[in-house]
C-alpha cells in the first residue's frame, strides 16, 4: 500500500532533525565559537588571547599583526663580489653587439634586430668582416634619444658603413619606441643629406634590409629622372629620405615632398661639398630653414676650415663631439691654433692684452679663458693698462673681469696654470696660454679638450726664446692639423 504525502513529509522532517542534532556544523562558525568559549570559561580554561592583557600597536607593527612578538630576522643574502666595476644586476640587461650589456633604460632589442638585419645582408654579399663600434654607437644612441645636444662627428669626411648602420638602427629604435607609446611620428622622420649621387646609393643600400622591418628608405639624386622620383614619392611615404641637397630642394619647390616636420637631420660629408663652398652652404641653410620643427642634427666632417662657419651655423650650441679614433687631427677639427711670438717675459701682459682686444673686435664669442702664473694674474687688471675704447668691470679677487665696448661684452676668466685641471677647459671655446706648456704632449692635452660643446674654438699661446727646443715638433703638429705655421717657428726649426 502506498504511503500518503503526510507520512512522507513527517519521515523527512524527522530525518532532518536527527541529522541537525548529530551534525557539528549545525550552527554558524560565529555561534559555534561563542558556545565553545562559554564552555571553556565555565571549565576554568582560557586561550592566551582571552583576557585583558592585550599587546599594543607599535611603529614596527602598526596593525598588531604579530601580537607583540618580534618578527624573526630574515637572513641577508651574501652578494657575490664579482669583477670590480661590473654591474651585478643582469636581470634587466640586454647583450648587444660586442658583448656590451645595456640596461632597459637603454636601447631596446629592436635596435639589435635592425643591426643584425644589416649585418646579415653584408654577409650574404660576401663582406663578413664587420668592425665593432658598439661604444661609439651606444653613445650616439644616447645623444639621439635624449636629444639634449646636436652631434659633430669628426672621424673622417664621411660616415663609415658601420656608423651609418648604427645611426639608422638607432633612429629606427627611437621611432619604434614612440609609436609603441602612441606618439605620432611624421614621415619622413630622417633626412639624410649626402654630397654626391654615389654616396646616396651607398647609404640607401645600407638601409635596404630595414624594409622587411617596416622602415622604408628612398634615395633622391640627379642620377634618376625627376618624373620617376615624383611618381615614387606619390606611391609611398618613406620613413628615411636620402638625398643630395640640389635634388631635394627641387622636389621641395614642386611640393613633392614635405620635410617641415623632420625629426632627425644628418649631413654626411660636409667637407666633400667644399668645392663650391658658397652654393653648397646656401643649399644646406635653405634645407634647414625649410624644416620648421627642431630636428636633432648630426654632422659628419673632417678638418676643413672652409666649412667651420657652416658647421657652427648648422649645429649651434651646445653640441657633443664624437670620434671613432683618438688622433689629434680628429679631436681638434674646427679648432684654430694661433702661436704668438713674445720677445721677453716682461712683454707678455701687453701681448695678452693685444690678443684679448683683437678677439673682442673680431670674434663673436663672449667668454675667454686665460691661463697664466699666479703672481702675474693681477697684471691684467692693473690701472696702468690702457684698453683703448673698452672698459673693465666686475673685477674679481682671482683676476677675472668683464671687458666691454659699445657693441659687445666679453668675460675674461683667469686661472692659475699651477692648479689648472684639464676638464675645466672643456666649457671654453677660446683659451689663451700665457706660457707655452713644457711639452708638446701637454699642449695637445689642452688642444683636444677645449670647445667640447661647440663646433668651433680657438687656442692662443705665447712662444718665447726659452721654448725654442719645442719648435720642430710644434711645426709638425700644426702642419698635420692643417694650421698656418708662423715664420718665427720655421726660423727656430731651421
Amino acid at each position: 500500500m502506498a504511503k500518503g504525502d503526510d507520512a512522507i513529509r513527517r519521515k523527512k522532517n524527522k530525518s532532518n532533525r536527527k541529522r541537525m542534532r548529530s551534525s557539528e556544523s549545525a550552527v554558524s562558525a560565529r555561534v559555534s565559537a561563542i558556545i565553545a568559549s562559554k564552555r571553556r570559561r565555565k571549565a576554568g580554561k582560557r586561550r592566551i588571547c582571552e583576557g585583558m592583557c592585550y599587546s599594543l600597536p607599535t611603529p614596527d607593527d602598526p596593525f598588531n599583526d604579530h601580537h607583540g612578538k618580534k618578527e624573526p630576522e630574515k637572513k641577508k643574502k651574501k652578494k657575490s663580489k664579482g669583477i670590480p666595476g661590473e654591474k651585478q644586476n643582469e636581470k634587466n640587461m640586454v647583450i648587444v653587439d660586442g658583448g656590451i650589456l645595456v640596461d632597459q633604460n637603454g636601447p631596446s632589442k629592436f635596435l639589435i634586430v635592425c643591426l643584425n638585419a644589416i649585418k646579415d645582408a653584408w654577409r650574404e654579399e660576401g663582406e663578413a668582416e664587420v668592425r665593432d663600434i658598439s661604444s661609439w654607437g651606444l653613445y650616439l644612441w644616447t645623444c639621439c634619444f635624449y636629444g639634449f645636444t646636436n652631434v659633430l662627428e669628426t672621424s673622417g669626411p664621411c660616415a663609415t658603413r658601420e656608423q651609418v648602420a648604427w645611426l639608422v638602427s638607432s633612429i629606427s629604435d627611437i621611432v619604434a619606441r614612440k609609436e609603441k607609446q602612441g606618439i605620432l611620428v611624421p614621415s619622413p622622420c630622417l633626412l639624410y643629406i649626402v654630397p654626391t649621387q654615389e654616396r646616396a646609393v651607398q647609404v640607401r643600400s645600407i638601409c635596404k634590409p630595414l624594409k622587411a622591418l617596416g622602415i622604408h628608405a628612398v634615395s633622391l639624386h640627379p642620377g634618376a629622372s625627376i618624373q620617376h622620383q615624383l611618381h615614387g614619392l606619390k606611391s609611398c611615404e618613406p620613413e628615411f629620405l636620402v638625398s643630395t641637397p640640389g635634388r631635394l630642394l627641387e622636389l621641395v619647390s614642386l611640393k613633392a615632398v614635405d620635410i617641415s616636420s623632420v625629426s632627425f637631420l644628418v649631413i654626411d660629408g660636409l667637407g666633400i661639398g667644399s668645392g663650391e663652398e658658397i652654393r653648397y652652404a646656401e643649399k644646406l641653410n635653405s634645407i634647414k630653414e625649410t624644416i620648421t620643427s627642431s630636428p636633432h642634427i648630426v654632422v659628419f666632417s673632417d678638418h676643413c676650415d672652409q666649412m667651420a662657419a657652416l658647421a657652427d651655423n648648422l649645429l649651434g650650441d651646445p653640441i657633443t663631439r664624437l670620434s671613432l679614433n683618438d688622433s689629434v687631427i680628429s679631436r681638434s677639427v674646427f679648432i684654430s691654433q694661433h702661436v704668438h711670438y713674445c720677445q721677453s717675459q716682461e712683454l707678455k701682459i701687453t701681448k695678452i692684452q693685444e690678443i684679448i682686444l683683437q678677439t673682442l673686435r673680431d670674434d663673436c664669442r663672449h667668454k675667454m679663458l686665460v691661463v697664466m702664473k699666479r703672481e702675474n694674474k693681477n697684471g691684467l687688471t692693473s690701472s696702468g693698462l690702457y684698453w683703448e675704447d673698452c672698459s673693465i668691470t666686475n673685477t674679481s679677487s682671482k683676476g677675472s673681469f668683464s671687458l666691454h665696448n659699445r657693441e659687445k661684452i666679453m668675460r675674461v676668466v683667469v686661472k692659475d696654470e699651477e692648479s689648472l685641471q684639464l676638464d675645466k677647459v672643456e666649457n671654453f671655446e677660446m683659451v689663451l696660454l700665457a706660457n707655452f706648456p713644457s711639452s708638446v704632449e701637454e699642449y695637445v692635452g689642452i688642444l683636444t679638450r677645449i670647445a667640447c660643446h661647440s663646433a668651433t674654438g680657438a687656442l692662443h699661446s705665447l712662444f718665447c726664446q726659452e721654448d725654442a727646443h719645442l719648435a720642430k715638433r710644434l711645426v709638425n703638429l700644426l702642419s698635420e692639423c692643417k694650421q698656418a705655421v708662423p715664420q718665427f717657428l720655421l726660423d727656430f726649426d731651421s
